[in-house]
């Protein structure tokens, strides 16, 4: 007998968890939809903070086809030091260099512009909401 009755007190608690289960799930749904509302100037201010993410992130991508130029230049010019080249074919070389790796930087730097901007209208491209026409 105590068996069966232990067994009921179990499937009791079992039932009565589900139930407590369901309405926290209740409860938890209805207070997201809240949550995820925003007021103007909540958005203004996360509208302004990304904004100005993005003007840091340009002004860093700036300094790109400079340091790969300077870069690329010193490491030119120490090795034709240390293979002692002649200094004008040493300065015309090294202008060259600089010239070549200035674009390589640069190219560089559009492409990394352009992947942002595509991440940026993908983003923009999953946050509107797009209604479908009833099925006739």
């Amino acid at each position: 007998m105590d068996w069966e009755e232990n067994k009921k007190e179990e499937t009791d608690n079992a039932v009565t968890d589900t139930e407590e289960e369901k309405q926290g799930e209740e409860s938890a749904e209805e207070a997201e939809p809240e949550e995820e509302l925003e007021t103007a100037a909540q958005r203004e201010a996360r509208e302004k903070r990304e904004e100005e993410e993005r003007q840091a992130k340009a002004r860093k991508r700036r300094l790109i086809p400079p340091f790969v130029m300077l870069l690329a230049g010193a490491v030119v010019s120490i090795v034709m030091r240390i293979w002692r080249y002649e200094l004008l074919t040493m300065l015309i070389i090294l202008l060259c260099v600089l010239l070549g790796f200035y674009f390589v930087g640069r190219i560089l730097q559009i492409m990394l512009d352009r992947f942002e901007l595509q991440i940026q209208e993908a983003h923009m491209e999953e946050g509107e909401v797009i209604e479908k026409e009833p099925e006739s």
